[in-house]
């Protein structure tokens, strides 16, 4: 009897030991810790990869738009008298530069480009002509500011005058041509396209929209846009390409 008690007393001895070794022993702590604080450190990877990524994709469509308003207000055909003539060649070059630049991006696949001739006569604006690229449409990717008839601006003024509008642009920054001038405006709307996942993107930001303006540089022939054989296509807003 005093044999078995005494078994019992030294089996609870060395489960007491094992126990207090098992208190101490810290060999398994950082896993632990790493295997609780992963799913943050995961989440917050990717909100933050796809925050930068979505800023990144902003600038790079701002800078599309100012390249293309740029460009289509220094295009055209130079004549004896120091005036330019816009040509759909030259529009069609503008618009490819724009469709190069964001072709990284499917920015014709994913969006709408539009480019339109916002002009001064009589006192009055007009949108005189659009042109324009990409496969989305709808109210979200056409023009919000106004819409010229695919006719417009291929015939001398006034034929076919296009729009009259009070300008365009945001009730904020709404935008007007000079007297007897114009201004190249470019409007891009195109769907963000998320490198992780939509869910860590917020949904208003999404759908991305830019205005860009430039006054037209040269002493530019606004009666109408020329085509001269062979005519080159004209990317009137009716169509939806990507190229």
């Amino acid at each position: 009897m005093h044999v078995t008690t005494t078994r019992k007393v030294g089996r609870a001895s060395r489960f007491a030991a094992r126990l207090r070794r098992f208190e101490r022993d810290r060999s398994g702590l950082a896993l632990i810790e790493f295997a609780i604080s992963l799913p943050v450190v995961m989440a917050l990877g990717c909100y933050g990869a796809e925050t930068a990524n979505l800023v990144l994709m902003n600038e790079r469509i701002n800078q599309i738009g100012l390249s293309l308003a740029d460009n289509a207000s220094r295009v055209g055909n130079m004549q004896s008298d120091n005036s330019s003539q816009l040509r759909e060649i030259d529009i069609n070059d503008a618009l490819t530069s724009a469709r190069i630049q964001g072709s990284r991006w499917n920015v014709t696949q994913n969006g709408r480009i539009t480019l339109s001739s916002l002009e001064e006569h009589d006192g009055k604006q007009y949108i005189r002509w659009q042109r324009c690229l990409g496969l989305k449409k709808g109210a979200n990717y056409d023009s919000h500011y106004g819409f010229a008839t695919a006719d417009s601006g291929i015939q001398p003024w006034p034929a076919a005058p296009g729009t009259q509008v009070t300008g365009m642009g945001d009730a904020n920054a709404v935008v007007t041509a000079p007297p007897g001038s114009g201004v190249m405006f470019v409007e891009i709307n195109y769907d963000y396209q998320p490198i992780i996942g939509a869910t860590w993107v917020p949904s208003t930001t999404m759908l991305m929209h830019y205005n860009s303006v430039f006054v037209v540089r040269d002493k530019r022939a606004f009666s109408q846009i020329f085509n001269p054989s062979p005519e080159a296509t004209r990317y009137t807003c009716d169509r939806y390409t990507a190229t």
